[in-house]
């Protein structure tokens, strides 16, 4: 019933893990590290790595959570390593030897560039005193509040969060923020028979982060609501979202758009520079629900009982293709 392709293979889930690292094998660990000491020497800094950060001789410290998970998930793999990470180190310190915007922007014009961002998990780590704002919004998903400025996105832990505002009214500015985006570019995807979904693409880091308000990009795009039994939705990366509102009481597309919509997210996911995730969820009433996930390259459909019994109804009012 369910039809997937595969993604490039990355090391066993049985060969010995990294331990700070437990997505990478002890030797992806060595040579992640090995490769972001290169990048840093490139720039003229000697760094040692500690506990997922990199400190030089300045006593500056650079979290490394988010770039290792980067190519973690980078499905190239280890040959496309060199060139993230030097692109990232290298932004990464045109960035820290500026002024912070947050010393140079007023509070007001802070507010105005806030965004609820939707991040990997894992790109955070674990919740702490600094990330009580973090949200879980999916498994294998997050939102954290960041800033949109002219050199890229800048997430906020909460103590610089604090002189903005309560947490609750800066996540509504954030929220209302992210609703204003234009929709710069909207297309239909179109397999075969009746199968089909929507992608947006824009130029904003934010776009994905649509997902927190579908029902209103739904409305922006398509000029109708979403349906009561919700959509498939996909995030690729930052700057793109895919759905397809599922069209009660039948939809005789719906099973073969998930397997396309699977297959599209995973080659946009494998081409990006600032990938989100490769899987596919269901949005209904606003909930997330995981339905595939590709876990070190192998699609695999989580199953989800208040789906099935969805796909079983559309199916009893008359639906072919099941």
């Amino acid at each position: 019933m369910w039809n997937f392709q595969r993604a490039p293979r990355r090391d066993r889930r049985d060969t010995p893990r990294d331990p700070e690292y437990a997505f990478f094998s002890v030797a992806e660990g060595a040579l992640f590290r090995a490769q972001v000491r290169a990048a840093f020497a490139e720039q003229g800094l000697e760094v040692t790595l500690r506990s997922k950060v990199a400190g030089d001789s300045a006593g500056r410290h650079f979290g490394l959570t988010h770039l290792a998970s980067l190519c973690h998930h980078d499905p190239g793999g280890t040959k496309r390593w060199p060139r993230l990470i030097r692109e990232r180190v290298t932004a990464l310190l045109r960035t820290v030897d500026g002024p912070s915007p947050l010393e140079t922007l007023a509070p007001n014009q802070l507010r105005a560039r806030l965004h609820p961002l939707v991040v990997a998990r894992d790109l955070v780590g674990p919740r702490s005193a600094r990330h009580r704002h973090v949200r879980d919004v999916a498994p294998g998903l997050c939102e954290v509040l960041a800033l949109d400025l002219d050199e890229g996105v800048m997430t906020l832990t909460d103590d610089r969060l604090a002189p903005l505002g309560d947490l609750d009214g800066l996540r509504e500015r954030a929220l209302a923020n992210l609703r204003a985006l234009p929709v710069e570019n909207h297309t239909v995807w179109r397999g075969a028979g009746s199968i089909r979904f929507d992608v947006v693409r824009c130029a904003s880091s934010f776009t994905s982060s649509r997902v927190l308000a579908l029902d209103g990009l739904v409305r922006d795009v398509t000029g109708a609501e979403p349906g009561p039994d919700g959509a498939l939705v996909a995030l690729p990366h930052r700057r793109a979202l895919a759905f397809r509102v599922v069209e009660s009481p039948r939809d005789s597309s719906l099973v073969g758009t998930l397997n396309a919509l699977s297959a599209f997210t995973q080659a946009d996911f494998a081409a990006a520079k600032d990938p989100v995730s490769p899987d596919v969820y269901w949005w209904h009433g606003g909930v997330l629900t995981r339905l595939i996930r590709h876990d070190a390259g192998r699609p695999e459909f989580t199953e989800d009982g208040a789906f099935e019994k969805l796909v079983r109804r559309l199916a009893e009012h008359g639906a072919d293709g099941y």
